[in-house]
């Protein structure tokens, strides 16, 4: 399995947490460089007067060490860590090996949140399967919680990939809506085969591609697909296509299981 390369997160945020770093505009957090942008006078004294340091000799300093223009000023970016919502979308459908992968999908949802009190991390589960997508586990950090609405989970049926999607993308906007500054973090667990549009108008892959596209768009929401597909002459690749198009990582797992999945957060995390 290809290791996922830690990318920063593009959006500032403010919140609290232990789990993943991201740019801040609040003036706590580490100082990690400077910039020009003006955004909380939060000023980088060092910074500001390597920039004023070569204009020194044709300034008029009127007694003082160094004389400071406002094209001069700098300020500090600050990074420091919040909490995620980690939402997986996970195929329950009737294809080969579903009641396992939701079995290691259950692992790794329950690691996850016994980790969660340190973290402050909140974690939800949508399964999609026969013609339409299930919140199994709506955002929680409870250990208790996940064992109770974990304990089954049914599998089988057609695979409504495109609907799993749109409820995973449902869950997160909604909590941003409630916590702006929560880091979403979709993963989506499929062989990128779906047989089932919510448009009837639309294929099944050509709806996939507009709801992914969709969800890139908003610049809020990382995602990873794991692609589950068993390699072979017969294989599609849909799922890679389905994470180019989402903006997300693409990490393939023949033989699925809860550490691998724990892994690739992980590595996104940057852990």
């Amino acid at each position: 399995m290809k290791k996922i390369v830690h990318k920063s997160d593009r959006i500032y945020r403010n919140g609290q947490g232990k789990s993943t770093k991201t740019k801040t505009n609040s003036k706590s957090g580490r100082y990690i460089y400077p910039t020009m942008q003006r955004k909380n006078n939060d000023f980088a004294i060092d910074a500001t007067i390597r920039a004023a340091a070569p204009y020194q000799k044709y300034r008029q300093k009127n007694n003082l060490a160094i004389k400071i223009e406002s094209e001069d000023i700098r300020e500090k970016v600050r990074q420091k860590k919040v909490s995620n919502l980690i939402t997986f979308v996970v195929d329950a459908s009737g294809s080969m090996g579903a009641n396992q992968r939701m079995i290691e999908t259950k692992g790794a949802i329950l690691s996850l949140l016994k980790q969660s009190y340190v973290k402050r991390d909140k974690i939800a589960l949508v399964a999609f399967r026969n013609d339409k997508a299930e919140v199994i586990l709506p955002p929680t950090m409870s250990v208790e919680r996940g064992y109770k609405l974990l304990k089954t989970m049914e599998t089988g049926g057609k695979t409504p990939l495109n609907s799993g999607i749109s409820k995973g993308y449902e869950i997160i906007k909604k909590e941003l809506r409630k916590n702006p500054n929560i880091l979403p973090l979709m993963i989506i667990i499929t062989d990128g085969k779906g047989n089932i549009s919510l448009d009837r108008n639309l294929k099944p892959k050509q709806e996939l591609i507009k709801i992914a596209k969709l969800v890139k768009e908003q610049n809020k929401i990382n995602s990873i697909v794991i692609d589950i597909e068993k390699s072979g002459l017969m294989s599609f690749k849909i799922a890679k296509e389905l994470a180019k198009s989402i903006g997300a990582e693409y990490v393939k797992i023949d033989d699925l299981k809860s550490q691998s999945i724990i892994k690739s957060i992980n590595d996104f995390r940057g852990e």
